[in-house]
């Protein structure tokens, strides 16, 4: 069997499962401004989102904590059996989030459970992609790792691609007219997709459990040289320690707020700041992922070529210098020109105990091209005196034009966004020996990704609403970030593509 063919059933078994974990731990993200309605207080909309992304980068936090647990138990058991078990345990996690009760139903143990739910999910990531970049780095041959282990550097992108298609699939499914399909999913239709995941748990579980273990945990098995104490290894020995400080700060914390900033603010920021809709919004992230995930590989195989550290710097420097003329255009494709308001409709209900009526309103706005749908609430007695208007949340629906626009803003961040990540499993896996890698590379991955890139969309959120009049305030986070980990990469990262065993 050739190598080619040889690597089919390996890339094919480790990615599906890693797929399917960045689908269970990405619905959350995805679906947070419902979240936010369903597990905490609705009096305040703009504390609930951010008590809901919060709990979304939680997650992230963990994360390192599974490296250092399932890392060192991959080192000493096996690389096999370990992400088999994290799988498991992510969809385990994922279904019970779609068990919990509203806030309405149990209270405040509804947000409690969530983030519990949450804390587990991040454990169990924070095991998977370690294992499953080593399992194939360690399948594929020399002068080819950098293209095979980017093959696993499309999960992530495609385990968000699935969760917002299953999202959307949901979404128009429950119902033919339109306003009760949005209803139906708000109230309980969003529980479906997490529900899906139990069925994808188990395909992924059929498969792994056919797989082989990794021809170099075998090798240094067979020897006698399992490390008997990977994390004492990894982390107090002075080389080893230095190479972990070294990736972290040079190579995967820009990396991860590049990623982050990319595939999750970029989504934030056109429904909240952009105020697109909520459907709209998930189908230009789907438009402008789809082309953009063969980047992935195309940077992978180039680093087999040229090295891994000057595609990833040069992914980072773009971003820096990129990000405030992007996300200034994004707010300007959905600025009006000029206002034209239509009343659509006019609902009246008597409420029960009084005289009053509660009026819904709404009001359709056609703004240079921009289809904007606004609705209030008033409250008037029986004599047609307003007592009160409640305004509700504008949403915005763009033009074909414009559309396509803003796909090719989001696409272009996609593109940084492959020139950082696309690299980073084969330039993770060559900085460490066998006996002590998935220990090794794990720690400074999830710390990179999971503290500094899972904390963008709360922090740059936090930060536009710290910073009202400065719509871009968000930003200068994942620039911040990048620029320091630009400036330590630059100056000390190498850009070898062998490993200590090559």
């Amino acid at each position: 069997m050739t190598g080619q063919f040889r690597m089919r059933p390996v890339i094919a078994a480790a990615s599906l499962g890693t797929v399917i974990e960045w689908y269970d731990f990405y619905l959350f993200g995805s679906l947070a401004p419902i979240l936010a309605a369903q597990f905490f207080p609705k009096d305040n909309p703009t504390t609930a989102l951010l008590a809901t992304l919060a709990t979304f980068a939680a997650g992230f936090i963990v994360r390192p904590f599974g490296a250092l647990v399932f890392g060192r138990l991959g080192d000493k058991a096996g690389r096999k059996h370990t992400f088999l078990l994290t799988l498991l345990i992510m969809g385990g996690a994922t279904f019970a989030i779609g068990c919990v009760p509203s806030f309405q139903s149990i209270g405040y143990a509804a947000p409690v459970l969530v983030l519990l739910l949450r804390l587990v999910q991040g454990l169990a990531l924070g095991g998977e992609y370690g294992g499953a970049a080593t399992y194939v780095a360690e399948h594929a041959p020399e002068g080819k790792r950098g293209y095979y282990t980017s093959w696993i550097q499309t999960t992530a992108t495609l385990g968000l691609l699935l969760s917002l298609a299953v999202i959307l699939l949901t979404r128009v499914s429950l119902d033919p007219d339109k306003a009760q399909s949005i209803q139906h999913f708000e109230s309980w239709g969003w529980r479906i997709p997490f529900f899906v995941s139990a069925v994808l748990v188990a395909v992924s579980v059929f498969i792994r459990l056919r797989m082989d273990e990794s021809p170099g945990f075998k090798k240094i098995k067979e020897e006698g040289r399992i490390s008997v104490n990977p994390l004492r290894e990894s982390f107090t020995h002075r080389r080893n320690l230095s190479l972990v400080l070294l990736t972290l700060f040079g190579a995967v914390m820009g990396q991860g707020v590049v990623w982050y900033t990319g595939q999750f603010y970029a989504q934030t920021f056109m429904e909240n700041s952009c105020q697109i809709d909520f459907a709209q919004t998930r189908t230009l992230l789907i438009l402008a992922i789809v082309p953009a995930t063969p980047l992935f590989i195309l940077f992978g195989a180039w680093s087999d070529r040229i090295g891994r550290k000057w595609i990833m710097m040069a992914g980072m420097l773009l971003a820096v210098i990129c990000y405030r003329p992007i996300y200034h255009n994004m707010l300007e494709l959905t600025r009006p020109d000029a206002v034209i308001q239509e009343q659509m409709a006019t609902v009246a209900t008597k409420q029960l105990g009084n005289q009053t009526l509660r009026i819904q309103r709404s009001e359709v706005q056609h703004e240079n091209g921009i289809i904007s749908t606004r609705s209030q609430t008033d409250t008037v007695q029986s004599d047609g005196k307003l007592l009160a208007g409640k305004p509700g949340k504008e949403s915005r629906l763009l033009p074909r034009n414009k559309a396509i626009w803003m796909v090719a803003l989001v696409f272009i961040q996609l593109l940084f966004v492959a020139m950082v990540y696309g690299p980073i499993a084969a330039f993770l896996v060559e900085q460490f020996p066998t006996r002590i890698r998935y220990s090794s590379m794990s720690l400074p991955y999830h710390i990179g990704n999971g503290v500094f890139g899972g904390m963008t969309p709360f922090i740059a959120v936090l930060l536009t609403t710290a910073f009202p009049q400065e719509p871009l305030a968000g930003l200068w986070y994942p620039i911040g970030v990048a620029c320091l980990c630009l400036l330590i990469g630059t100056l000390y990262l190498n850009n070898r593509t062998t490993s200590h065993e090559d």
